[in-house]
Order: C-alpha cells, then structure tokens, then sequence
C-alpha cells in the first residue's frame, strides 16, 4: 500500500525561525544593556573612587628621610658625621606575602631574630608604600649574594641610606650619645609621619636631647611604579629639610686633656664657664665607642659592655652620686655666714675630735692631735672637720637643707642631657620617707663635711663651684652652644638669678681668697703655679666606714674600698674662667684628684689660644661641605677642622642597661674621716 507524506508548512516554520530569532536578539540585546549599564556605573558613577585606586596601584608617594644635622664641638671640630651604607628595603605595596620573603632571605642576608624582630614592629605600623629597612649596613657579601637571585624577590631592593658616625669614638661618648634602630616603645610615641623612612633616632646624650633639631622634616617623591614595585619615572618631589647643625661649647683639646688624666682610672670631670654655664668638657671614665650601636651592636660586644664591673656605659658625670666630702665646705660657711652663726672671726679650740652635749661619742677630725684655734678662713685652708662640725651643731640639718639646695644640691641642674640625677641631701623627712626612722643628730654632724648620706654628681659640684666663683649668681650648665638650620632656637648663655644671701659681698670675697690660700698653702698646694691663681678645695671621702677607735690602714683595703679623691676648683682666682670639678673613685685622697685638674687649668689659660690641640686632618670636613656651608660663614669665627683620619672605623643598636655605680655608696659611718 502505498504511504502518503503531508506537504511542508512553509508558514509556521518561518514563524517559529522568526520567534527565535526574536528571542535572541533580545536575550543579546538584554546583555549589551547589563554590559553598558555596568560600564557606566564604574565609568560615572563611580569614576573617582576607581581612578584613584587605579593610580594608587602605578603612581606612588614615596617618603624621603632627612639627612641628620651634625654636631660641633665650639671650634668647629666635627664630632657627629653622616655616611652611607647600603641597606634592603622592602614596602608592603610591593611584597603580598611578607613573612615568606624574610623567611627566603635569612640565609642570603644573613639575618638575626633582632633584625627580623624590628622589621615586623615597623612594617606593621608604616604606610603601605613606604619602604622599611630589613637590614641595615649591608656588606659586600650580603649585596653580591643578593643580586644573584634578586629576580625570585620581586619588590625587595638595595638601598642607599645615611647613617651615623662618631670619629672620635670614646672622646665624646657620654656627651653626645648615639644614635640606634627605633625600638617598639619608641615607635608608639614617635610621630610616623615625621620618621617616615627613618631608621635611626637618638638613644642618649645630646642626639636624644636634641632630636628634634636633629632630625629635620622629611620630605616626599610621586614615582610611577610597575607591578613589581620597580621606579619608571619621578612625577614630582618635595624635598627633605636637613636637620639643625649643632655647635657644643665642648672644647675638642680641653676634653683630650681630661681624658688623658683619667685615662686608666675610674672616675669623672667637669669643667665649665662660670659666667655663662657653658660646659667646656665632660668626662667619664672609662668610656665606649657609640659607634658600635649606630647599626646594631652584637651580642658580644655589649655583653663585654654591660657585665664590665667598671661599667663604662654609665655616665658617671651626670649620673654618679658620690660622697662629696670637703669640697663643700666653701658652701656650707657661707651658710653659717648667711644665718648669723658664725662670721670671720668665730674661732674654735679644736682638739682633735666633736662630742654632742650629753654623748661621748667622738666625731673624729682627720688631724688626730686637732688644729688648735681655728676661724672661718683656717678651717677652710686646713680643712678641718671640727670646726664644721660644731657649726652644723648650732644650723640643724633643715637649715643646712635649705642653704645647700640653693647651690643646685639635691637638685637636676638642669643640664641639656638626659637621665640626670639628683644626688640627695638628706633631711629628717626624707629618713622618715625611706627609712621610716627618726634623725639623728649625729648625722648632722656626718653631712657637714660631706659624707654621710649626702651625695653628689661631679655635674653638681661644678655648678655649686661656679655659683661661688660668681659670688651666688646662678647659672645652668649646658653643652648646647649655638643652633644653625630650619628650625629656630635660641640658647642662653648668661646668669639666671641670684641665690639669696643675708652676708655682705665681701664674704664671697674672703671666701674666694680662702680657697686661695687653699692651694697656697693648705691640702691643695701640690698644683699652685706662679702663673696664675687658683681658688680650689680638695676633698676625700669615705668608701669603707671605720669603726669607733680604729684608724684607717690603707693597707688592708682592696683597690676599690679605698677612699675617693676629690677637687674642685676655679682660676684665676680674681676673674674666673673655668671652674673643673674632678671625682677619682677610690684616688686616696682630694691632693691626688686636685693633681688631675692642674693639666686642665694650664691648657685652658696658658696654651689654647697659644698651642690649641686638634684633631690631625686641618681640613674643611665632609660635613660641613654637605650642609652647604663655606669657611668664612661659620659661626663666631670658627675655624673648621676634621677628626683623625685613623680614627675608629665605623661598625654597628642597644641601649645600656640601668647601671649603679660601683664602690660609691654613701658611708653609713657615724664616724667620718677628711684627709684632703
């Protein structure tokens, strides 16, 4: 049977190819519409917020630290330098996984815990451009094995950055400080900002002092960079505003001077201006070379610092309380002057030795066979202990208090560097705070000469040195002598007021002339000189307390329990020019440390105009040429010159540990001993 087929519908099947055909146009057009409409939004609507996240991805600020100012001694002697080291650099912008990359770069770096430590405390906390230290001072080695494989550490980079240098190394240390890496609690004060792409800030001495002038004001450049982090081109840039140039009043020979009478001692000097409280040297000994910490010190190097028993991290001349034995009593009988106890012709029958009324303890005078008649002038020029010691009798110790702290005791100074301290004058109330005990009257006694509880830095007694040279005017000491830069600031160099006095100006007279004979004829003669005069008293005191009835034997004392020697004094006697004060820890005796100051007065009136000492190089420094500054634009006429060329290498950050000074503590002895 044959089958038949339908014809085709030509009709419906146009219709349903011309539905479909709708329908796909319409689903393309549909898209387009959702295409354009989501180009448009990011295009328009939101074309600020995407165009700067899109520069922010190929154009960057980049900080510029500022180059640190340098620091002069008054001369013009560069103490503080500039110089370069390379250092890798990493910014979180340029590396997406940070902790990785140190971890590949420990073995070719060569990086410590401490380096990694401080590279996460500061990435941290800086913007995600800025380009943050991982090491600092890299060697040869470090950078040659770096650039064999810098392509597997795409946004790590070598950079060239300013570091510290001291040239003097130990000269200077405990004046100007150093500087070392920002730890983590200075990161928390500091403002990011301002140390943007810094490394270094100042730990102690006039760097910490003065950062602030030191520092400068960073500045910025607008890079175009490529994915991996690298610089095409600069757009823009605002230059950094270098740091202030600071001029000490430190004299460069003066302190070579110091140091080398302390050298191989323990020990500290001061020496200052007396009419304006500049400080012309400041020594303590032994010292170390801040160089080690600019960069980071090594483990070895500081523990061979921190554990010496002589400690030479600690600042013995500013931070030092020692027993300042009768280098005091030129202060002390003006106080008797000034209440009315005694005056000039007061005399005493001293027979050896002081009994309170009622006890028969015996306060010993360094004399055993006593003075004899002694009056204000003679009890000064022989230094005897009775006689202060019955007039610290009739003031009482509140008295007393009151008049010493006038000459800065018991006080800071006020000296322009950090971590001063105060020593102490005591009082009843400071027993009763400390000790939760009464005063005993037989203490008394014990401060009048110096000993005792009574302590003093070296700082101290040559402010109270120069007060009395002054005839009372007060002065600050200060090594800060002159600032040149940006920043403004203004130092004074001049009196600051008037301790008050119920004497006659007369008695500042006779007490000058007192020390005077001091070094004429009484325990100071071994540095008079026909030169010029010197007004100065000698001092000793007590390390080892001696028992009631026992005399002291030298002999059976270790080295550091032998008794401190020392001196202060002030030349020429008529118009001052410098006041020193020197602490020899463990020196014997006052007449020993007197013989350490003799160089200093010598040097500073007789030979610095004459024959100055200066660093060997006569040269204008590198720093001086950097800042841009000519001879002949110097400051007061200074005359520059550079430090030994063969001085101390620049090397390597920590901070000293709080130190106590050893063999220093106050004698407890109700019995005190002076043998100036």
């Amino acid at each position: 049977m044959k089958q038949h087929f339908p014809l085709k519908n030509v009709q419906q099947e146009k219709r349903i190819y011309r539905n479909r055909v709708f329908i796909s146009v319409g689903i393309v057009v549909f898209f387009l519409l959702l295409l354009v409409t989501r180009y448009a939004y990011l295009q328009i609507a939101n074309y600020d917020e995407f165009s700067t996240a899109s520069d922010q991805n190929r154009i960057r600020l980049q900080p510029l630290a500022p180059a640190r100012g340098y620091i002069y001694d008054r001369n013009g002697v560069l103490l503080a330098d500039n110089y370069p080291v390379f250092s890798a650099t990493i910014s979180r912008a340029d590396v997406k996984d940070i902790d990785d990359t140190v971890k590949r770069l420990i073995p070719i770096l060569a990086l410590t815990e401490e380096d990694i430590d401080r590279f996460s405390s500061r990435i941290k906390t800086s913007k995600k451009t800025e380009r943050v230290a991982l090491k600092l001072n890299l060697t040869e080695t470090d950078i040659a094995k770096f650039s064999e494989v810098k392509f597997q550490f795409p946004g790590v980079n070598i950079e060239t950055q300013m570091t510290r240098y001291y040239p003097h190394g130990e000269l200077f240390a405990h004046v100007i400080g150093y500087v070392g890496r920002i730890n983590d609690k200075e990161l928390k004060s500091i403002d990011k900002d301002l140390y943007a792409g810094t490394n270094l800030i100042g730990k102690i001495g006039v760097e910490k002092s003065y950062e602030d002038l030191l520092h400068g004001v960073p500045g910025n450049e607008s890079v175009e960079a490529d994915a991996h982090g690298n610089v095409l081109r600069n757009l823009g840039r605002k230059d950094p505003v270098r740091g202030n140039d600071l001029y000490l009043s430190i004299d460069y020979g003066l302190q070579v001077i110091a140091t080398e009478q302390l050298a191989g001692r323990r020990g500290a000097i001061v020496a200052l201006n007396p009419k304006t409280g500049e400080i012309l040297a400041l020594v303590s000994s032994p010292s170390f070379n801040p160089n080690l910490f600019v960069t980071g010190i090594s483990n070895t190097d500081y523990s061979a610092l921190r554990d010496n028993l002589d400690q030479p991290l600690y600042n013995r001349a500013v931070q030092g309380a020692y027993p300042p034995g009768s280098t005091i009593k030129p202060m002390f009988g003006l106080g008797g002057i000034h209440y009315g106890y005694v005056d000039w012709a007061t005399a005493i029958s001293d027979p050896g030795y002081f009994t309170l009324p009622g006890d028969s303890h015996r306060f010993r005078d360094h004399k055993k066979s006593g003075h004899g008649a002694v009056n204000m002038h003679k009890a000064q020029v022989v230094s005897c202990d009775t006689y202060f010691y019955v007039l610290s009798y009739r003031m009482g110790i509140e008295k007393m208090n009151a008049w010493m702290r006038q000459f800065g005791f018991s006080e800071k100074t006020g000296v322009d560097l950090p971590s001063e301290s105060t020593g102490l004058y005591p009082n009843p109330d400071w027993k009763m705070r400390t000790r939760k005990s009464k005063w005993m009257k037989g203490e008394t006694i014990s401060v009048s000469i110096g000993q005792g509880a009574f302590t003093a830095t070296p700082l101290q007694l040559a402010m109270a040195t120069a007060i009395t040279a002054n005839q009372g005017s007060h002065i600050t000491p200060h090594v800060l002598r002159e600032s040149h830069g940006a920043k403004p600031y203004k130092v004074h160099n001049a009196p600051d007021g008037k301790i008050q006095f119920n004497g006659q100006p007369e008695d500042w007279i006779k007490m000058r002339d007192a020390m005077v004979d001091v070094i004429q004829t009484g325990t100071g003669r071994g540095i008079r000189t026909p030169m010029y005069q010197i007004a100065g008293k000698t001092g000793t005191a007590q390390v080892k307390s001696i028992a009631q009835g026992k005399k002291y034997n030298e002999a059976l004392l270790t080295e550091r329990q032998l008794d401190h020697g020392l001196f202060v004094g002030f030349a020429p006697a008529e118009n001052p020019e410098i006041a020193v004060a020197v602490v020899w820890e463990n020196g014997k005796h006052g007449g020993s440390a007197a013989q350490l100051a003799r160089p200093m007065f010598d040097y500073w009136l007789l030979k610095r105009k004459k024959d100055p000492i200066r660093p060997a190089d006569h040269q204008i420094s590198g720093g001086l040429m950097t800042a841009g500054i000519k001879p002949g634009e110097l400051p007061s006429g200074i005359t520059p010159v550079t430090a030994d060329a063969n001085a101390t290498n620049p090397p390597q950050s920590a901070q000293p540990a709080t130190q106590t000074v050893p063999g220093t503590a106050p004698s407890t002895s109700s019995q005190p001993v002076e043998n100036d």
